[in-house]
């Protein structure tokens, strides 16, 4: 069965994640996390892309990302795939694939998600169990976003910009979002939408986004009467 075209409209954000292949060690000394920083900042810088939010977990990362072109998230993630997989193979003395087949991504609804999704992705190493919370984890872009530590990777979005008139103040309030715990449907609804590739917004927004990629970009909607339900069907 062919892949679905990528649905990827400029200047609107994505959730993007990259696995390793067999959910294998992608990092293992801190030299290879710098070293795909590294990475990703240049191939953004050539391609056109904004990374607003990223973590680097054990085995995969995360990145909220919006790409200046229909191809620039590709762009990226290829040039990285190209750069890091050569780094890694080298370092370790190994061969063959590091990921996991393609990327998985989600179009975004910046009012509705953006600042989910970005708490979703610095909460990783939390979920995780690998830190007690979000600012003890060295390799994602809390750091950036609440305390304001320079991070040439990061890019502020509108929204975050809107937070408050100075950057302290923009720092405290993005601060402030992390004393509300994630919903469940919320985390629900993220992870789904990227391992799927669906649109994740309103209603409106999505079919504002399908309209402009010409195909459907959610999942169907399934209708059971209630005999069929009475029936187990």
């Amino acid at each position: 069965m062919p892949r679905p075209p990528r649905c990827s409209p400029p200047e609107v954000p994505q959730h993007v994640i990259q696995r390793g292949n067999n959910r294998c060690a992608c990092f293992a000394v801190d030299a290879d996390y710098r070293f795909f920083r590294d990475c990703l900042s240049a191939a953004c810088e050539k391609h056109g892309c904004r990374i607003h939010a990223y973590v680097f977990m054990t085995n995969h990362v995360h990145l909220l990302a919006t790409p200046s072109t229909e191809t620039a998230i590709a762009q990226v993630m290829q040039s990285v795939g190209r750069r890091y997989v050569g780094y890694f193979n080298c370092a370790y003395r190994r061969t063959g694939t590091l990921w996991e087949g393609r990327y998985k991504a989600t179009v975004i609804e910046s009012a509705s998600y953006l600042f989910a999704c970005s708490r979703y992705i610095e909460l990783n190493p939390v979920r995780g169990g690998l830190a007690g919370n979000a600012a003890a984890y060295p390799w994602s872009s809390y750091d950036a976003n609440a305390l304001g530590k320079r991070d040439a990777l990061v890019s502020p979005h509108d929204l975050y910009l809107q937070l408050g008139r100075r950057p302290s103040a923009r720092q405290a309030a993005y601060r402030n979002l992390f004393d509300v715990a994630l919903d469940e449907a919320t985390i629900t609804a993220i992870r789904n939408a990227t391992q799927k590739g669906w649109t994740l917004g309103r209603r409106k927004f999505r079919r504002e986004i399908a309209a402009l990629v010409g195909r459907r970009t959610e999942a169907l909607r399934v209708w059971r009467s209630s005999r069929s339900i009475e029936q187990g069907g």
